[in-house]
């Protein structure tokens, strides 16, 4: 059986931009978490950020890092993380396969999305997972007000 399809000129030109863009993104996109050269360049530092009515939870995947060799800094609502990885020393005659693994200096910064209580960030590292704990500050984490009815005591909503 035989369908009529209009034929929508612009469908074609989307598809066929599509795949323009996915080739040149694949050609100048740098091997996963890499910006820079292979002689240590920056390393992208991926996060995760999540927020319960407490505060914010900031994760990042940092292994073989010393604690010690990080900066972690809290100015304006902005959250910044420093350091840097260093290479291993390897031997000059060395025949390398495959070297994937990346090192250099690395940085991060972001805006929280509200007001933060500075004074109380936490910063943890275990199994090469820096979290950091943002609490909300008092002004904006959510508050259960009491309902009232006539004559009667305050009852929690």
């Amino acid at each position: 059986m035989s369908r009529i399809v209009r034929w929508d000129p612009f469908r074609e030109m989307i598809s066929v931009r599509n795949q323009m863009d996915q080739l040149v993104g694949d050609l100048f996109q740098a091997p996963a978490g890499w910006q820079g050269n292979g002689d240590g360049g920056h390393i992208r530092l991926a996060l995760d950020v999540s927020e319960d009515d407490n505060g914010y939870s900031v994760k990042a995947s940092l292994p073989g890092i010393d604690p010690a060799d990080l900066e972690i800094s809290f100015s304006e609502n902005s959250l910044t993380i420093r350091g840097e990885t260093q290479a291993e020393s390897v031997e000059e005659n060395a025949k390398w396969h495959l070297r994937e693994r990346s090192f250099g200096r690395f940085m991060r910064s972001i805006t929280m999305p509200a007001a933060v209580n500075a004074d109380d960030i936490s910063a943890d590292y275990e199994d090469g997972v820096l979290t950091l704990t943002l609490p909300k500050a008092e002004e904006i984490r959510p508050r259960i007000i009491a309902v009232r009815g006539s004559g009667e005591e305050a009852v929690a909503a």
